[in-house]
């Protein structure tokens, strides 16, 4: 039973569309082949057995028992021969008798595996948002990720589906089987549809925790299905906004599942959590009062970066290279969101052939948008923390945002030569807006170890397949 008076809340008719696979999806409809019927892996440097495994068509995923995000060596065979490999079966506690090593040496031969092209994806994204624009306007269309959108269909659903005899919740069934038929027409990519007669919350937990398992590839959650569907998710870890972390917070105070959590005490919920906690309390009851027409839009936010090292990095030396020119990457993008940092945080991932607790450290600062204060600021923060270790993954993160008008003076510092290096900095910016980011660099991008030539060609952290990352982005 719960305590939540439903008919006070408002409703709206929302369908959550996710591509299925959208990056392998796409790959596989480039090349004329079916993508829920071949096996193929969207995957860094092919050519070597360190690759990261970045997206998989669901053959793939199935055969292999792989996710989205993982290394070549994870995988039961050898990329370069594509023979069975005991010894990642037995470290994954997979089987190795003679019928299972036939299986995946069969799958392997027919398996592709193939470089990311972030500027396609996007290209395709735009594509799609596009063609959902025939079925509602801008405004209630809300992209949630570059494979995933909010669509508010409540002012359409009439309009599609005239018919007064079928009620609201049939016509978004009809009309969102419509749209998941245009977009498989069109574009070749099948998609799965979480909707919901009631607010975007359920549409969403309708999509992970039915709709991927239904035939047809859509479920439908209304304020009548709290009581039996959310209520019966098994792991908090499945909730949407639940991670580790609070989980174990969560479970700390006897609250093991979202039926826990709905019945839980508000008020110590939120001694506990603050307003988050009032949030987790009520969506776990099924409300979200939230708008696909107006969005969240959170008053400060981040900007960062991270990457994962083509190859083990055990000079320190090397490592404070690759932070360095982070650092600086992240100051462009910070500079031309006109915005200043006062937070400055630092994460580093150690090999995975050691035991090592990730470094992660931060620490506030005067509002700064210099490259050369929070480089600075970021090996220092290294230097506090390593001691020593092989490190495979870095991050570098700004926070704590303001405008880039405000301006704090040091006693101890020119506020002349500080205006300088801030004009120095973007001059150097506006230089590689127009002629590219490798058109001024530093000597030390010319080092072994250095990954800035490397990572100007990226988009988002992947291949642009033709664009230069940190020229292609605005």
């Amino acid at each position: 039973m719960t305590i939540i008076d439903y008919s006070r809340e408002p409703k709206s008719d929302i369908a959550f569309i996710d591509m299925k696979s959208f990056y392998a999806s796409v790959e596989c409809v480039e090349r004329g082949l079916h993508p829920l019927r071949t096996s193929l892996c969207v995957m860094s440097q092919t050519d070597t057995s360190q690759g990261l495994i970045l997206a998989s068509s669901p053959i793939f995923k199935q055969v292999f028992g792989r996710s989205n995000v993982g290394r070549t060596y994870d995988l039961p065979f050898s990329l370069h021969n594509r023979r069975f490999n005991y010894r990642n079966a037995r470290r994954n506690g997979l089987r190795t008798d003679p019928a299972y090593v036939r299986y995946i040496e069969s799958w392997a031969k027919r398996s592709l595996f193939v470089p990311p092209r972030m500027d396609l994806y996007i290209k395709k994204n735009i594509d799609l948002l596009k063609l959902l624009t025939q079925y509602a306007s801008e405004e209630d269309i809300l992209p949630y990720s570059i494979d995933e959108s909010f669509i508010d269909l409540t002012h359409v659903l009439n309009y599609f589906i005239p018919d007064r005899q079928v009620s609201r919740r049939d016509k978004l069934e009809m009309l969102a089987s419509k749209i998941q038929l245009d977009i498989w027409r069109k574009t070749g990519i099948a998609s799965t549809i979480g909707l919901s007669n009631a607010n975007p919350l359920l549409a969403k937990l309708a999509l992970d925790n039915e709709a991927k398992k239904k035939p047809t590839m859509r479920a439908n959650w209304s304020y009548e299905d709290v009581a039996s569907k959310v209520w019966a998710i098994p792991n908090l870890t499945d909730f949407w906004g639940i991670g580790k972390r609070t989980a174990k917070r969560l479970n700390q105070l006897g609250i093991h599942s979202i039926y826990d959590l709905a019945h839980a005490n508000p008020e110590q919920l939120k001694k506990e959590f603050g307003v988050i906690g009032l949030q987790l309390f009520f969506h776990a009851n099924g409300v979200d009062e939230s708008k696909v027409s107006e969005p969240y839009r959170p008053k400060s936010r981040a900007i960062g970066n991270s990457q994962i090292l083509p190859h083990d990095y055990t000079q320190q030396a090397d490592i404070e290279l690759l932070l360095s020119e982070m650092a600086e990457q992240v100051a462009i993008r910070l500079r031309r969101a006109g915005k200043k940092a006062q937070l400055v945080s630092v994460s580093v991932g150690y090999s995975k052939a050691v035991d090592l607790t990730p470094l992660r450290a931060q620490t506030k600062i005067d509002p700064s948008q210099q490259t050369k204060v929070l480089t600075a600021t970021v090996i220092e923060l290294f230097r506090s923390k390593y001691k020593n270790g092989p490190v495979r993954h870095i991050g570098v993160r700004y926070s704590g945002l303001v405008e880039e008008n405000i301006h704090y003076f040091s006693l101890f510092e020119e506020p002349r030569q500080i205006s300088k290096e801030e004009r120095l900095d973007k001059t150097v910016d506006a230089i590689r807006k127009r002629f590219g980011y490798v058109s001024v660099l530093k000597a030390s991008a010319l080092l072994e170890s250095s990954r800035s030539i490397a990572r100007s060609k990226l988009m988002g952290g992947h291949a642009a397949g033709g664009a230069g990352g940190l020229d292609g982005l605005e």
